[in-house]
């Protein structure tokens, strides 16, 4: 295995009352992408965010970014990396070349070299046509893209992405992870946040579930499908008066989950959940493989907790 590029150790962050990230501990090998799943406050951004060296974390804990401290050294680490925030923070009054030109700017780029650095990038990105465009002339997807190649305008080792195809449509997701992964290739480390259960089974290496700002599950995304839930899922949309099939279903070792108006039944062996499918009769229900979303929701629990 490769040595670890980004190493943190019992880390933790409070704001007032809150324990947001709660003694956090991972690495990161190099050329990954490393996700972080969780709730809406499970602490996954502000993780990011002391990576970055946009937050402190508190004292006790150590971050290793490619050898540096970003509690210390937050100008090298912010020269290395980039970063996709959550929102787009693109200047409405400059174009799309003009919003690049003057990022550039601040990683004191030579004029000539920042072009063909923006060139490549609005190439890259699929943008080459929008160059002179205002910003609030471009669609979501667009400005989406054109924050991405902001964030990669000064060739980072590391690349931050928290929720980075949020609120797009899914031809725009699908060619944002096809880039993605081109860079991973061509050797960029990443870190994401995303609550799309299915942007992470395509771009994570690896994955660490996160709720009430510990890590509480980790391992790869086959990993955990096979060690944490069952092969195939049941579910029954409009489960009407039905004591009777989940009693059955449970002495044929299937386990049931209720929540709401839904009920799922978990097994390893289809034919135990086809079984249960003859029983519920006219019910409506789907019958399919388990996801990452059955293993999000098993361990971090169906209902809201008080932290969203």
């Amino acid at each position: 295995m490769p040595n670890p590029v980004i190493q943190a150790h019992h880390i933790n962050k409070r704001f007032g009352s809150l324990q947001a990230v709660d003694d956090l501990s991972f690495e990161v090998s190099p050329n990954t992408c490393f996700g972080f799943l969780g709730p809406n406050g499970a602490g996954k951004t502000s993780t990011m965010k002391m990576i970055y060296a946009r937050s402190k974390r508190d004292d006790g804990g150590t971050i290793d970014i490619f050898g540096h401290d970003p509690n210390t050294e937050e100008l090298a680490i912010k020269y290395f990396c980039g970063v996709v925030p959550q929102e787009d923070n693109l200047d409405e009054e400059l174009n799309v070349i003009q919003n690049l030109r003057l990022f550039a700017r601040f990683y004191d780029m030579d004029a000539k070299k920042a072009d063909s650095r923006i060139d490549e990038l609005l190439g890259f990105l699929e943008l080459g046509e929008k160059r002179t465009a205002l910003i609030r002339e471009l669609s979501g997807g667009m400005k989406r893209r054109l924050v991405i190649a902001r964030a990669l305008l000064n060739e980072p080792k590391l690349l931050i992405l928290d929720e980075p195809t949020t609120g797009l449509d899914p031809q725009v997701r699908h060619l944002i992870w096809d880039k993605l992964r081109q860079l991973k290739r061509a050797g960029t480390t990443m870190l994401l946040t995303t609550h799309y259960m299915e942007e992470a089974f395509q771009l994570c290496d690896t994955i660490l579930i996160m709720h009430k700002g510990r890590n509480i599950m980790q391992g790869t995304p086959k990993e955990l499908l096979a060690e944490h839930i069952e092969d195939y899922v049941l579910e029954l949309t409009d489960p009407g008066k039905i004591d009777e099939v989940v009693q059955s279903a449970l002495l044929a070792d299937v386990r049931v989950d209720e929540s709401g108006q839904i009920v799922r039944f978990y097994a390893d062996d289809i034919d135990s959940l086809k079984a249960v499918a003859d029983a519920i009769q006219d019910s409506q229900y789907y019958l399919r493989q388990s996801n990452l979303e059955d293993v999000f929701l098993k361990a971090t629990g169906r209902t809201l907790n008080d932290r969203q």
